[in-house]
């Protein structure tokens, strides 16, 4: 392996980190990425004063691009648009709860669904900085734009978002116990033990794509949410299993019917109840996920 995949190949986690987030699809990160490899396959290394700025700058501008041409199409997009389920951390060793929530990464999974609100400059000016921990010097350059141009991106990006900051802190036994007495009820359909976990207000937000049914708009109310999941376990007796994983910081519940996966829902709480679940269930946004943990899709792609 040459020196310059070597040294590409390095930076690729970060660089798909921020192409994944700009776009909220791994396909379409991984895509961004190979963009990026190409353009540094091509470049005068020699010249290049810092190799990883170069390289985020490169796939910041690859994601901006991609971002807005396929941002029609999310436009015309069937139901809710959520983002797939990332990626990045199925390869690592299982961490405790307590080992991921110290390191869990700045953007929660509702975040991202709601980043599709901005403009690809706003976007990523505002990842780049509040995620990525960039200066503003480095934002200005990566997005050809003045300084002060981007710290209003930022600060009108921070505005719009300002509901959907990372939630408050809770005690990771708290969250656990909480969100695995939700799997177990989910999996039994045990009406009763659904409704104590749920918040009287919580919503569930969920994505088919118009490949299988969902929800044109948040379903709101602890008992109605319940009985979706208690519909979905008299429909497929003894066939639905969940699981509880905690991912880059964020709790994802993946829901089995006859050992394929059905789909995957980030679920959140404020340490009583649990107050929201988006739930990622159309096939195509599932594939990759399905592919790596090595399981079959209830609807096949």
């Amino acid at each position: 392996m040459s020196d310059a995949t070597l040294t590409f190949n390095h930076h690729r986690p970060r660089l798909q980190r921020i192409a994944y987030r700009m776009l909220g699809s791994w396909a379409e990160a991984e895509d961004v990425v190979q963009d990026a490899w190409l353009k540094w396959h091509a470049a005068d290394h020699a010249t290049l004063a810092n190799i990883e700025a170069w390289l985020v700058s490169v796939t910041t501008r690859l994601s901006i691009d991609r971002l807005r041409s396929v941002k029609s199409r999310r436009e015309h997009y069937i139901g809710a648009w959520l983002p797939e389920p990332d990626l990045t951390d199925l390869a690592d060793a299982a961490p405790s709860p307590e080992q991921a929530l110290e390191h869990a990464h700045d953007v929660s999974y509702a975040l991202l669904a709601v980043l599709e609100r901005l403009a690809p400059e706003a976007r990523a000016a505002f990842l780049l900085r509040d995620v990525f921990d960039e200066d503003y010097g480095e934002i200005a350059r990566v997005l050809n734009r003045t300084e002060a141009a981007c710290r209003q991106l930022v600060h009108r990006a921070r505005i719009r978002l300002k509901d959907e900051r990372k939630p408050a802190a809770v005690a990771p036994e708290t969250q656990h116990k909480l969100l695995r007495a939700f799997a177990q009820a989910a999996s039994t359909g045990d009406f009763t033990a659904l409704k104590s976990v749920l918040a009287a207000d919580a919503q569930l937000v969920g994505d088919g794509g118009g490949k299988v049914a969902s929800f044109g708009v948040p379903l709101l109310g602890g008992q109605r949410i319940a009985q979706l999941y208690l519909a979905t376990c008299l429909r497929y007796r003894g066939q639905v299993r969940c699981e509880v994983a905690l991912v880059g910081g964020q709790w994802r519940l993946l829901r089995f019917i006859d050992g394929k996966l059905e789909s995957a829902q980030y679920l959140e709480t404020d340490g009583t109840r649990i107050t929201r679940i988006h739930a990622q269930r159309n096939p195509e946004k599932l594939a990759g996920l399905a592919r790596a943990l090595g399981c079959e899709l209830s609807v096949p792609v």
